[in-house]
């Protein structure tokens, strides 16, 4: 039984996460029309292999990665794709970006799928490259995909794989109904991740506010028998214990330095939907093309936890959870701490996609406008990441960007603990945000000139190198004529005279050339 360490700061919001009903499961069928973003991660978006008005079928690749960080797209059913093009996307600044429109034919026919045999007799390298074609990212973060998270076995030795179920966010309770109806697949894809990486222990952690997820997910690692280290580990509910590196030092005690990652300290993450997408992808060859999704709110009849395909638009859920929409609704693509809000219903659920909030004005009101800082430090206490917010406040609104960095504010996971203590009710982690965007764009723009910057250099070393080469050609070209003329001056003196007149005329014409 290993010991559960304490985290500094977080809260206790109001959880809510009954109004869901975890455990139990409906599926969403399929909508009129799919609507599929080439970039539903973290990385370069996908590239389209399919033309308008082609015939696919569910599982075929519609779009191909590009780069070593990007996932590629998959149809969730057969049907024919009707447009490539801008639409809305879930995201929080609300723009368009390139989609496949692909409409059902209500057939639901499937390409042939292939898993592996015995995985334990495949290279680490194969089973990446095949969690690599089935176009997985993470699902329950901020969709890094996972093939490109895997290959941290070559960068550092890995020997802790942890599964974090905690889902401490309020509302969202897809992981905790994932965990209840699927903990033997969970436990699969967790041991197939753990032998990629080499990892002899694995970790899962629940939060003590989910106890049937637990149970469940103990007589899972149970049923395996005496395979390694496995243990189910539970701990106090608090939020945000889910952050990745939180989770991390309540269950072994390990930080990770600032800046770091997981690996830098011997450890991997990764949810338990991912753990199942990867058993899919390895034991059945099926891509990833669905994932569960917490339909919650007042505002909803029926809310529940869905399966739904991968571009189902979200209206088309609001419509299956009986949404009725009041005095200023919002929706809300995530949880109330995390979460953004959606302009509209007509954006699709991506891989990322695990909670829409539909609350009343009365069940979550907008927050009234900001008041002054009063310097109450209640932000610093319930910084799980130890930062100061207030200095980080200061220091986004004056621009200075020396100043955050040398604060950490790339340790900061935006949980939002420190706006939700505010008594001032001060956006703060908007303006992180808009600070962290601000600085990454200043070290592309700083990169970008560096690499115009070597490559004027290295042009003038080129054109400084070339006219060198000329220069000392002509050199050769004159000393080798002087030479000859001293020879034939040895010999014929007349000769040697008209080969100096010579050489003097062709010496004025390259002069006159060049000039």
């Amino acid at each position: 039984m290993r010991t559960v360490y304490a985290i500094h700061g977080g809260i206790h919001p109001p959880e809510e996460k009954h109004l869901s009903h975890p455990g139990k499961v409906l599926d969403a069928g399929l909508p009129s029309e799919l609507i599929l973003p080439l970039s539903q991660h973290i990385g370069a978006p996908a590239e389209p292999i399919v033309n308008v008005g082609d015939k696919v079928k569910g599982g075929q690749l519609l779009a191909e990665s590009q780069g070593a960080v990007s996932a590629a797209v998959h149809a969730p059913t057969s049907g024919t794709v009707m447009a490539i093009g801008m639409r809305s996307v879930p995201h929080p600044s609300g723009l368009e970006n390139t989609c496949i429109s692909l409409v059902p034919d209500g057939a639901d026919e499937w390409i042939t799928t292939r898993g592996v045999e015995d995985y334990r007799a495949e290279s680490p390298q194969t089973l990446i490259q095949h969690v690599h074609d089935a176009g997985i990212s993470g699902l329950g973060g901020a969709g890094f995909p996972t093939a490109t998270k895997l290959l941290a076995r070559d960068r550092c030795a890995i020997d802790t794989l942890i599964i974090n179920g905690t889902e401490c966010e309020p509302y969202i309770t897809a992981d905790d109904t994932l965990m209840q109806v699927a903990a033997d697949q969970i436990v699969a894809g967790a041991e197939i991740i753990a032998h990629i990486l080499g990892a002899s222990v694995i970790l899962y952690g629940v939060e003590d506010n989910k106890p049937d997820a637990l149970k469940a997910m103990q007589a899972a690692v149970a049923a395996q028998g005496d395979v390694g280290d496995r243990e189910v580990m539970s701990f106090p509910t608090k939020y945000p214990s889910g952050g990745e590196k939180q989770l991390i030092e309540i269950l072994t005690g390990k930080q990770v330095p600032s800046g770091g990652l997981p690996a830098d300290v011997g450890i991997v993450c990764q949810n338990p939907g991912t753990a199942v997408a990867v058993r899919d992808a390895i034991i059945d060859g099926k891509p990833l093309t669905e994932r569960l999704v917490t339909l919650t709110g007042r505002a909803l009849g029926k809310p529940c936890n869905y399966r739904v395909r991968l571009g189902t638009p979200i209206s088309h859920l609001l419509a299956l959870s009986e949404f009725t929409p009041g005095s200023q609704q919002r929706l809300i693509h995530g949880g109330p701490m995390m979460g953004f809000a959606l302009e509209t219903g007509a954006v699709p659920v991506i891989k990322t996609t695990n909670c829409v909030l539909a609350p009343t004005h009365e069940e979550l009101p907008a927050p009234p406008p900001a008041q002054a800082c009063i310097r109450c430090g209640l932000c610093a206490e319930a910084c799980p990441a130890s930062l100061l917010p207030q200095q980080l406040y200061w220091y986004a609104k004056a621009r200075d960007q020396e100043q955050l960095e040398k604060h950490n504010l790339f340790d900061c996971i935006e949980c939002g603990a420190c706006s939700w203590v505010c008594p001032s009710t001060i956006p703060l982690v908007q303006y992180y945000r808009a600070a962290k965007s601000t600085i990454v764009e200043a070290r592309q723009d700083k990169q970008r000139a560096e690499r115009s910057q070597a490559r004027f250099e290295a042009r003038q070393e080129r054109v400084e190198r070339e006219a060198k080469e000329r220069e000392a050609k002509r050199a050769a070209r004159k000393l080798a004529a002087q030479k000859k003329a001293e020879s034939a001056d040895a010999e014929d003196p007349v000769q040697a005279a008209i080969a100096r007149a010579k050489a003097r005329k062709e010496s004025v014409v390259k002069s006159e050339d060049v000039g």
